[in-house]
């Protein structure tokens, strides 16, 4: 991966003339099979956008927690308490750090923001500016599986599923296509802080059962389904650039 190769046509097609034909190669679909399947529990990093001391997008990140753990993943919830904005610290900080740290770590993650002002939150949008598309050549959310909730404090709305959902094609996750929206949440979390029986609940099974499936099913072949002809194209020439350099 990351090199250009040959593909083993012994004949471009000549209608293709821009193409760089090491670079190009045809999708095969036995290159979907792993040469090794993974057998740890899925990894599944979980991010919640609220401070507030009863958060219904933590409470509803908690429930998800526990379908997904019954389902056998591994979750990690990370707390946004004391991370800091965007550029007002470096990122050794400690909580930008941990939180690098388990989005490197994750298969796939779960992100729940309350919609506010017909939005996302800030905080919501701060974590996710935390995480960089790469580090050196690791790219901690390339590949890896998304899935998608929200909370609302009155009517049904998507206003930040379709947000995070354009994030997460911006940091070229797979992002599933069932997504969760509880409307008017405060009617539907008790006093312990757990979800009530209702459609919605029904949704997050739908949801975090989805979720582990994709999840099984591309993080083994995740390096495989996002090579790509202009990142080997891009590669090859900067090799190429290096190499034939004449002065140093």
């Amino acid at each position: 991966m990351g090199q250009c190769a040959k593909n083993g046509v012994s004949k471009m097609n000549e209608s293709l003339i821009h193409v760089e034909e090491s670079c190009f190669q045809s999708p095969q679909q036995n290159s979907l099979k792993p040469l090794q399947v993974s057998s740890h529990p899925p990894r599944i990093l979980m991010l919640y956008g609220s401070l507030r001391e009863r958060s219904y997008s933590k409470l509803l990140t908690l429930e998800a927690a526990r379908l997904l753990e019954a389902f056998g993943a591994e979750v990690r919830i990370f707390d946004p308490l004391d991370l800091p904005q965007p550029d007002a610290a470096p990122d050794s900080h400690p909580r930008v750090a941990a939180l690098r740290e388990a989005a490197v770590w994750s298969e796939g993650m779960v992100w729940c923001s309350p919609e506010r002002h017909g939005a996302m939150t800030g905080i919501m949008k701060s974590m996710i500016d935390w995480i960089p598309l790469s580090v050196g050549a690791v790219r901690p959310t390339q590949g890896k599986t998304l899935a998608l909730m929200q909370v609302c404090g009155g009517s049904q709305s998507f206003n930040a599923v379709n947000q995070m959902r354009i994030l997460g094609r911006w940091m070229r996750m797979i992002t599933i296509p069932n997504q969760s929206s509880v409307a008017k949440a405060f009617l539907e979390f008790d006093e312990a802080g757990r979800m009530k029986p209702s459609a919605y609940y029904d949704r997050v099974v739908d949801v975090m059962e989805e979720l582990v499936k994709f999840t099984w099913l591309t993080r083994d072949v995740s390096p495989y389904l996002v090579d790509r002809y202009s990142e080997r194209k891009e590669s090859a020439e900067a090799l190429s650039k290096r190499v034939n350099q004449t002065s140093i």
